[in-house]
């Protein structure tokens, strides 16, 4: 006699076989599909010092995100021109951005807050300005700020030739052409100069050209495009505050999964620390490089650099009162602390 239920019973271990079989599947797919890549880009060609700093952050989260999020490197300028590169984040063609945020100064006046501050990030964090800047930057440029980086940074005036000195101690820089950027700007026409925009890229060819007849730019970085090669003075003290910063896809990373932002999280404020002390010591070693190799550094002293920096800095806080922004008040307390 046959038994007929023993087909049945094989059919349901069959079944259950192969439930299992496509469960492991989509186990399987999912374990592959578990650590979204997010594509990163900066405003500053690979080589510089900013760009390299950049990467201690990448490497942080690619680090400890194993298994969870990372992050892909894309490049330069070469990859997204540095002014454009804000909007590909916006519209998610890229995730997570570096650069100057005052690029985009026209968009969000605000972001003056950034370079006028004489604080820490911490201290703006607690204060309330990171939090209400990320709200700005979401609502004028539709993307998330991460982080404030290099803070402690200053920017100088190189010169190819040396500026003339006044008789009350100070430089005479009038009609002087200055590569600039949006951010000091208006300051460099107070000191009688001559504002030129010109990228990152094109400032060795704008120096050998005699295209301008100097820069702004902090110290650290000046050498990395051999720009000293044809700077030969540099005006102390230094003056503004870092604007650059890290900013991302605000759809990029709400899809994120809660450990994943936290990884992303805490690897923007850990990097707010990190690379504030990087750039302190790389500052500190290329001033003894550009000194050495000749420069010669015309030192304001006295009233003359209080007045040069009050000048600087008040230039930026002026022009985010004239913008008309609803939160000069709130960003003015959090991110500049009168002296006692």
């Amino acid at each position: 006699m046959i038994d007929k239920t023993t087909p049945r019973r094989r059919s349901r271990v069959s079944g259950t076989m192969m439930a299992a079989a496509v469960a492991g599947m989509m186990l399987s797919g999912t374990a592959l599909r578990a650590e979204e890549v997010l594509k990163a880009v900066s405003a500053f060609p690979v080589p510089m010092f900013w760009t390299q700093d950049f990467q201690d952050f990448v490497a942080d989260v690619n680090e400890k995100g194993k298994g969870v999020v990372s992050i892909q490197m894309m490049g330069g300028p070469e990859v997204v021109p540095s002014t454009q590169q804000i909007d590909a984040v916006k519209r998610g063609i890229i995730d997570i951005q570096y650069g100057p945020a005052t690029y985009h100064l026209g968009s969000a006046p605000e972001i003056d807050a950034l370079v006028g501050s004489n604080v820490t990030p911490q201290d703006a964090r607690e204060d309330g300005g990171f939090e209400l800047m990320q709200t700005i930057l979401q609502d004028r440029l539709g993307v998330r700020l991460l982080s404030m980086a290099q803070t402690g940074l200053e920017f100088y005036i190189w010169t190819v030739d040396k500026p003339k000195i006044t008789e009350d101690g100070n430089v005479d820089l009038d009609g002087m052409r200055l590569r600039s950027q949006p951010i000091y700007a208006s300051f460099f026409e107070g000191l009688g100069a001559v504002p030129v925009s010109a990228g990152v890229p094109d400032v060795y060819t704008g120096l050998e050209r005699g295209t301008f007849d100097g820069i702004g730019w902090p110290i650290a970085g000046v050498t990395d495009l051999s720009w000293d090669k044809y700077l030969k003075y540099r005006i102390d003290p230094g003056f503004f505050n870092s604007d650059l910063v890290i900013v991302m896809n605000p759809d990029s990373y709400a899809d994120l999964s809660d450990e994943a932002r936290a990884i992303i999280d805490q690897a923007a404020m850990d990097y707010e620390r990190s690379s504030r002390e990087r750039l302190a010591e790389v500052t500190a070693e290329t001033d003894k490089k550009v000194r050495d190799a000749g420069i010669e550094v015309i030192t304001l002293e006295g009233s003359t650099a209080t007045d040069y920096l009050d000048s600087a800095f008040g230039s930026a806080w002026a022009r985010l009162k004239a913008s008309d922004t609803t939160h000069y008040d709130a960003l003015r307390a959090a991110f500049y602390h009168d002296a006692e």
